[in-house]
C-alpha cells in the first residue's frame, strides 16, 4: 500500500502501514528454533565434556590410589623392623591387667520427683453473691475440688512409689553389673599376679603365656598372619617360637597401574619374577628380625637366655594342590647378644647369615629348611633319656629291668632307628612313655610309643587305649611294644588302623638289628604282670 500523507493542527505527518507475512513470520520462527537448538547441544556438548573430564579424573584417581596401595604394601614390608624401633616393647605384668571400666549410672529421668499438685480453691464469694446463694455454690465447688485434689495426690503418691521402685530396680541392677565387673577384673588381676610370680619361678607355662602376649601385642600388616606357638624349656632357659609367615602372595605381582584414555581401562605393569624374589626373600628375614627383636625387648631378666624361632607358611603346593607347611627360616640366638645388634643400620640377610640362621635357598618356591628344635619335641612331660644300651651286659634279661629302665630302653632303640625321641615322665603321662618322631616327609610324622614289660598275653582293652591315645595326641602313628605277645582280638583291632603291635620277639629282633644287643627275655615262675589286661578280652 502506497504511503498517505495527512495533515492535523498544521503539522504534517506521515504513517507508515506493513502487511502480515506469514511467510517471513515462519522464518523468522524457524531462525530462533534453530539458534536455540544450537545453544542446547553446544550446553549438551559442554556437559557431556564435563562429564568427560570427570570420568578421565576419577578413573585416573582409580589408578593413583591403587599405585599407593602398592607403595604402602611395600613400606609395610621394608619398614618391617625399623616400625618398631621406636616403640615400647617391654611388657610389664602391670600392663597385663584388665583396666577396671564402669560406664556411669544412667537414671533415665528416674531421679526427678514429679510435680505435686497444687490445690486451688475457687474464688470466694462476695456480699452480693452470698445474697443469692453464692455460699451454698461455693461450698459446693470447694468440695468437688477439695476431691479432686485428693485423688490427684493419691495418684501422684501411686507415681512417685512407681518411680522411686523403679529408681531403686535400675540402681540395684547397676550395682550388681559394677559389682561383677569388679570381681571380674579382680580375678583377672589375681591371675596376673599369679603369673608374674610363676614367670620368676620360671614355670614354662607362665613364661609361655607372658610371651605369647608379647606377640600378641605386635600389630602386623593386615595381610599378615597373626599365629604363632610358643613354649619354654626351664633347664636350658630356651624360648622355642614357631610363627608363621605371610605367602609370597603377598608380594604385589603388579609394579604400577596406568590410566588409558583411549581404551578407557587401567593396566598394570607386571613385577619381574626376579623383584618378587627378592622382595620376598627380604620380608622372610625382616619378618624373623622383627620377632626376635619383640621377644628379646619384651622382658629384661635373665628367665630366658635363648630364643630359637622357627617361620613357617600355610600354602598350598602348586605341584599336588595339597595344603603343605613348610618351615622357611629357622634360628638360634643368644637374647643379650641380640639387644645389643643396631637394627637400625643392618642388612636383613645379612644379618641372619651372621646369626648362623638357616633360611631356605628359595623361599618363594617353598625349598624349607629343618627347624632347629622341633616344637612337637618341647613337651613339658618330656624327661632326659638315660642311655640304657650301653650299659646292658653282654647277654641281658629285659624283665629284669625296671619299669624305667624299660621304657628308656625302648626310646634308645627307636633312636638307633633313625627316629628323634622323647621319654616322658613315669606318671600322668596320659600313656605315653615315649613320643617319637619320623622326621621324613611325607610318610613321616609324629610316632606314639607305648612300652609293657608284660609276661602274659597282651589284650585288645591295651590296644584301643593306645588307639585312643593317637587319636588325642593327632599322632600319625601308634606304636605298642611287649616282652610278651598279643592275642587274636588285638590283631583284630589294630588291622586298617595306624597301629603296630611288636611282640618280644620282635623286639629281640631289632635291639641285635640295630643296637648290636643280644638280649633274652626270662621271666620268674611267681612274675606278675604289673597292670595286667582284663582276663576276658585275652585269647587264650
Amino acid at each position: 500500500m502506497p504511503p498517505t500523507a495527512s495533515f492535523s493542527f498544521g503539522v504534517r505527518s506521515r504513517v507508515l502501514t506493513r502487511e502480515y507475512n506469514p511467510a517471513l513470520e515462519w522464518e523468522r520462527t524457524q531462525r530462533r528454533l534453530a539458534a536455540e537448538d544450537r545453544r542446547r547441544e553446544a550446553e549438551e556438548r559442554r556437559q557431556e565434556a564435563a562429564r568427560k573430564r570427570r570420568h578421565v579424573s576419577a578413573r585416573q584417581g582409580e589408578a593413583d590410589s591403587l599405585n599407593e596401595d602398592l607403595t604402602t604394601r611395600l613400606e609395610d614390608i621394608e619398614t618391617l623392623i625399623t616400625s618398631t624401633l621406636g616403640r615400647r616393647l617391654a611388657l610389664t605384668f602391670e600392663s597385663l591387667k584388665r583396666p577396671l571400666h564402669l560406664r556411669a549410672f544412667e537414671p533415665g529421668g528416674l531421679e526427678k520427683p514429679g510435680v505435686e499438685p497444687h490445690f486451688k480453691g475457687p474464688p470466694l464469694p462476695g456480699f452480693f453473691s452470698r445474697l443469692f446463694g453464692g455460699q451454698s455454690r461455693y461450698e459446693k465447688e470447694l468440695a468437688a475440688v477439695t476431691e479432686a485434689h485428693k485423688r490427684a495426690l493419691s495418684e501422684f503418691d501411686a507415681q512417685e512409689r512407681l518411680r522411686l521402685a523403679r529408681l531403686a530396680s535400675l540402681r540395684a541392677s547397676y550395682d550388681d553389673e559394677c559389682a561383677r565387673r569388679r570381681g571380674e577384673v579382680s580375678a583377672q588381676h589375681l591371675e596376673i599376679d599369679q603369673l608374674e610370680h610363676d614367670f620368676a619361678t620360671r614355670d614354662p607355662a607362665a613364661v609361655a603365656e607372658y610371651y605369647c602376649a608379647a606377640l600378641d601385642r605386635d600389630v602386623l600388616p593386615d595381610t599378615f598372619p597373626m599365629t604363632f606357638r610358643v613354649a619354654y624349656v626351664a633347664e636350658s632357659r630356651q624360648l622355642v617360637v614357631e610363627r608363621d609367615l605371610p605367602a609370597v602372595d603377598v608380594i604385589p605381582v603388579e609394579s604400577s597401574f596406568r590410566y588409558v584414555k583411549a581404551r578407557d581401562s587401567i593396566e598394570s605393569s607386571r613385577r619381574p619374577a626376579s623383584q618378587i624374589r627378592s622382595l620376598y626373600a627380604g620380608l622372610v628375614a625382616r619378618f624373623a628380625l622383627r620377632s626376635l627383636n619383640v621377644l628379646a625387648q619384651a622382658n629384661s631378666s635373665d628367665v630366658v637366655n635363648t630364643i630359637v624361632l622357627s617361620c613357617f607358611v600355610n600354602t598350598i603346593d602348586p605341584a599336588t594342590g595339597h595344603p603343605i607347611r613348610p618351615c622357611l627360616l629357622t634360628v638360634r640366638v643368644a637374647t643379650e647378644a641380640f639387644r645389643n645388634i643396631d637394627l637400625a643400620k643392618i642388612d636383613p640377610i645379612a644379618c641372619l647369615r651372621g646369626l648362623n640362621g638357616q633360611v631356605s635357598p628359595s623361599p618363594h618356591e617353598l625349598r624349607p629348611v629343618r627347624p632347629i628344635v622341633d616344637f612337637n619335641m618341647v613337651d613339658r612331660r618330656f624327661i632326659d633319656t638315660t642311655d640304657v644300651l650301653s650299659a646292658l651286659d653282654a647277654r641281658p634279661n629285659l624283665a629284669e629291668l625296671s619299669p624305667g629302665d624299660f621304657e628308656a630302653l625302648i626310646t634308645n632303640l627307636f633312636s638307633k632307628m633313625g627316629l628323634e625321641t622323647r621319654l616322658t615322665q613315669a606318671s600322668r603321662d596320659g600313656g605315653v612313655d615315649c613320643v617319637a618322631w619320623d622326621m621324613r616327609p611325607v610318610v613321616g610324622g609324629k610316632v606314639i610309643v607305648q612300652a609293657k614289660r608284660y609276661k602274659n598275653t597282651v589284650g585288645v582293652s591295651a590296644v584301643r587305649d593306645l588307639y585312643g591315645t593317637v587319636l588325642n595326641e593327632g599322632a600319625a602313628k601308634g606304636i605298642l611294644v611287649t616282652t610278651s605277645g598279643y592275642g587274636k582280638s588285638a590283631f583284630e583291632f589294630a588291622k586298617n588302623k595306624p597301629l603296630e603291635l611288636l611282640p618280644g620277639s620282635q623286639l629281640l629282633f631289632l635291639l641285635e638289628e640295630h643296637a648290636g644287643v643280644k638280649a633274652k627275655i626270662e621271666f620268674p615262675e611267681d612274675w606278675k604282670d604289673p597292670r595286667p589286661d582284663d582276663l576276658s578280652s585275652l585269647d587264650q
